[in-house]
């Protein structure tokens, strides 16, 4: 819901961490229904022909942003879904100048998994996989042996492991055959270190293409019981295959490579990525600054360096498309309960500008709300729902 053009004072109400997803929310007629109920909620998704259709591999695109994930209201969350954080001293520059007539939402195309290379890097060359002797190029290169769907691969300013600086002073660089790093694994939630470059074969075929998938549906866990890994699915250019296990003991690791979980229970992704455009570069330190003034007083703020369990980690990324509705995020949210391992949302928005924070904190990133569904939702999926935008 856009903000109202009228100018209101109010008190801003402390955002309150009581849980996971903040606090419980009464539900209006698009929001999820409880977990007990999600077989249900597939089952009323289906019969609404008119906002979704059911895809071959069991899933469904959500036609509407509201289909997709639940939109606020002032009559379920308060009037503070109306306004824009008032406090806001951050500002994007004067002559900020976006694309604010084309329509969002359902553009995006699909994914399956999602790779983050640690770089220490904030901007890198115009196509990643370009960066010589990086992981990325390895990625790039072994693209043939990638299985179940499209990934998409990110370079990020998450910190080498080995805490040396992008300035090196050995002479090697950030970059060689020897220069091992770590990934992230999404939707599996998993980090993966002591990567090289040759590595990177091995990794795809035993970690990266048995990993879970965004769209591997939670519904039949959630219902059923059903282990991850037992049904079969199909990619979104048709080519099917069997849906992988979350478990971590099924992944086959390389040699030299460790697998661990990460601990954050929310991840936001902003590309910082100058070299494909300024607004980029300009944008991301701006948002993380404002997102951090506002996930601070509830302890969830997590730096590049805070492994603690929980809260949220930001991350910068390279370009993920649609530079022109700067800024772009993608938050990443775990999935709920112990049965299964992973994320088990994406939320990818655009258009972000300092002022939506405080309640993207408060609604999206805690509740999995979109406050201006029409103006920044650009897509995403839900596996405990079993719905995507493509």
């Amino acid at each position: 819901m856009a903000p109202s053009n009228t100018t209101h004072t109010r008190s801003i109400r402390p955002l309150q961490p009581t849980h996971p997803n903040g606090t419980t929310p009464q539900h209006s007629q698009n929001d999820h229904l409880p977990p007990h109920n999600h077989f249900a909620l597939h089952h009323t998704l289906r019969l609404s022909s008119d906002l979704t259709s059911l895809r071959s591999d069991g899933l469904l695109t959500a036609k509407t942003p509201a289909r997709l994930f639940p939109t606020t209201t002032a009559e379920v969350d308060g009037e503070d879904c109306l306004h824009d954080c008032e406090s806001c001293s951050t500002h994007l520059p004067r002559k900020w100048d976006i694309d604010e007539d084309d329509k969002l939402y359902g553009n995006i195309k699909g994914w399956q998994r999602h790779l983050l290379v640690a770089t220490g890097k904030t901007d890198w060359v115009r196509d990643v996989e370009d960066e010589k002797g990086s992981v990325m190029e390895a990625v790039g290169k072994a693209a043939s042996a990638v299985q179940g769907g499209r990934l998409m691969l990110s370079a990020s300013n998450i910190p080498l492991p080995d805490g040396r600086e992008v300035s090196d002073e050995d002479g090697m660089g950030i970059y060689g055959p020897e220069r091992r790093t770590s990934v992230l694994v999404l939707p599996a939630w998993k980090w993966v270190d002591g990567v090289r470059p040759g590595d990177v074969e091995g990794l795809i075929k035993g970690v990266v293409n048995t990993a879970p998938t965004n769209t591997f549906s939670l519904v039949a866990v959630r219902t059923n019981g059903i282990p991850n890994g037992t049904s079969n699915g199909t990619s979104s250019n048709g080519d099917t295959h069997p849906e992988p296990n979350t478990s971590s003991s099924t992944l086959t690791l390389p040699p030299g490579l460790s697998l661990r979980p990460c601990n954050h229970r929310y991840l936001i992704l902003l590309c910082s990525q100058a070299t494909r455009d300024a607004r980029c570069g300009q944008s991301a330190p701006l948002i993380r600054r404002e997102l951090e003034r506002h996930l601070r007083p509830l302890n969830l703020y997590r730096d590049l360096h805070d492994s603690r369990p929980g809260g949220v980690g930001i991350y910068f990324i390279s370009h993920v498309g649609g530079h022109k509705y700067s800024a772009n995020m993608m938050v990443y949210r775990r999935a709920e309960g112990e049965e299964v391992e992973g994320a088990g949302q994406c939320i990818w928005l655009a258009r972000v500008r300092p002022e939506d924070c405080e309640n993207i904190v408060r609604y999206t990133v805690l509740q999995g709300k979109i406050v201006k569904p029409e103006r920044q939702l650009r897509g995403g999926f839900d596996r405990e729902r079993g719905v995507v935008s493509w």
